[in-house]
């Protein structure tokens, strides 16, 4: 089955991977980037299955536009992965900067909010629609540790949104759950990391393929964990 799917942040890192990966198995990938320039040069890259589209998750005019692109082309739109991210700065709440923390969550956190309320109405022409949100292990409540608060917090919310679009969702056809990539070698994770961007990919990619999953829970490496 070919599915129509929407990475945003797709132009580079485990974005660009998840794109790579989705194509592969015979999707059509929309590949959103801030920077249209740039997106169109990793399409070309990567080859057959991908289209560039200008999307930056905090800007309402690209939402729009992507919306309506899809819309035109295929009337529907059946996986959207939010994967666009920032991670700004290091400080803790003893010291909080305000800004990174605003501009943290303009992205990591409304972006998403905006992009799911847009896209909604062409995840309900999909058979089997799905909202997959990157999020991160640094925001498991279950395990939050001091500093790097902006990031923490964003990703916090993010694993929030999930539960309660899941459960607004319950029973309509689309599911939603939220997935931690691990710490991925990738511009923002560092050439220290200690996945490859193949392994961090992985895991969205299976939501948005496989056939049985639930709807409402946090991932990392297929499975299950703790918010």
């Amino acid at each position: 089955m070919e599915r129509i799917v929407l990475v945003t942040g797709g132009n580079r890192g485990i974005g660009k991977e998840v794109c790579r990966q989705l194509a592969g198995l015979g999707n059509k990938v929309f590949l959103g980037s801030r920077n249209k320039k740039k997106g169109d040069k990793v399409a070309a890259e990567l080859g057959e299955g991908i289209t560039a589209v200008e999307l930056s998750v905090s800007n309402d005019e690209d939402i729009k536009h992507a919306v309506d692109l899809i819309k035109r082309e295929h009337g529907r739109l059946d996986v959207l992965i939010n994967n666009a991210g920032v991670y700004i700065g290091s400080s803790g709440l003893l010291k909080p900067d305000i800004e990174s923390i605003r501009d943290t969550f303009e992205t990591n956190f409304y972006g998403p909010i905006k992009l799911n309320a847009a896209f909604i109405p062409l995840l309900r022409k999909s058979k089997e629609g799905r909202i997959i949100n990157i999020s991160s292990g640094m925001g498991a409540i279950d395990d939050l540790h001091g500093n790097y608060a902006a990031y923490r917090m964003s990703k916090v919310g993010l694993n929030a949104q999930t539960i309660i679009l899941a459960r607004e969702l319950e029973g309509g056809g689309i599911k939603v759950n939220a997935m931690c990539p691990g710490w991925v070698r990738t511009d923002m994770g560092g050439s220290g990391a200690s996945r490859s961007v193949e392994k961090g990919a992985e895991t969205a990619v299976w939501l948005a393929t496989e056939s049985k999953i639930p709807t409402g829970k946090f991932f990392r490496d297929k499975k299950v964990i703790p918010w």
